[in-house]
């Protein structure tokens, strides 16, 4: 089985970015499950019901989270019930919901962990659980058997942090996927014992900008010390960001596993 984890979807020329591309690439790649990282979807934060929906007909079948997955009311709704698969991270203590969700597929089901990691900025002083201990408490509570993937999706800014659960989960779930910098690394591989990692997969947007946003609001702030409020970039080329994980599903692990990049 091929799985496909989509970097963060920003705003709503992530979302188109997203329409264009992934119902060919999920064909030509024989692409079983796709997950995305839904928590600057709408307006750069949450996920609205109805961009949720848009989502999921284009292709996606789960949604992981992140610090700001809570920021919209109607995200919350979707954490919260276990029939739809959206999750928020399992150690933000004020983020509804367990944590992860299951995704059901012919093959069997697959499951969906979001992790959150060190934030810096204005979100640096909040305080999370740690991300070990969390994720080895939501293992140790799931049967094996019932599932035939699992996806550790770890939202932070520290490298060194996200290359430390990826190693520490070797061999134990089927892919570690790094997200949060809107930047993709060159390191998407498997790990000794067969787990899938990249540090950070990037992201779906628009390219011409800071990560998303738009330079004429960010410049002033970068320069003068303004506190500028973010614009999203809504011109220029946009990008697609994501990685591709073969699974041997009989063994849970990754067999392979290959960045994908696409600028238009």
């Amino acid at each position: 089985m091929n799985i496909l984890y989509i970097g963060d979807v920003m705003g709503e020329i992530g979302v188109q970015v997203v329409e264009k591309l992934l119902p060919e690439l999920r064909q030509a790649e024989d692409v079983g499950v796709v997950i995305a990282q839904a928590e600057n979807v709408t307006d750069g934060k949450g996920l609205s019901r109805k961009d949720y929906e848009r989502l999921k007909a284009a292709g996606v079948d789960g949604f992981s989270g992140g610090n700001h997955t809570i920021a919209h009311d109607e995200t919350l709704s979707l954490l919260q019930d276990p029939s739809v698969p959206v999750t928020g991270p399992a150690n933000m203590p004020d983020c509804p919901g367990p944590g992860y969700k299951y995704i059901t597929t012919p093959e069997g089901k697959i499951l969906m962990v979001s992790l959150l990691g060190s934030i810096v900025g204005r979100d640096a002083k909040k305080e999370v659980d740690n991300p070990l201990k969390t994720i080895d408490a939501i293992l140790a509570q799931q049967d094996p058997h019932e599932r035939i993937a699992a996806v550790v999706n770890f939202h932070g800014d520290f490298s060194s942090e996200k290359v430390v659960i990826g190693h520490y989960l070797d061999g134990r779930v089927t892919a570690v996927i790094g997200d949060h910098w809107h930047v993709p690394t060159a390191d998407a591989q498997l790990l000794p014992k067969g787990t899938a990692h990249q540090t950070d997969v990037g992201m779906c947007g628009s390219l011409d900008s800071s990560l998303g946003v738009s330079f004429d609001s960010v410049i002033p702030r970068w320069r003068d010390g303004i506190r500028t409020k973010n614009i999203l970039e809504r011109s220029g080329r946009r990008q697609f960001n994501a990685v591709l994980i073969t699974v041997d599903i009989t063994t849970g692990l990754a067999t392979a596993c290959q960045s994908i990049r696409q600028i238009f």
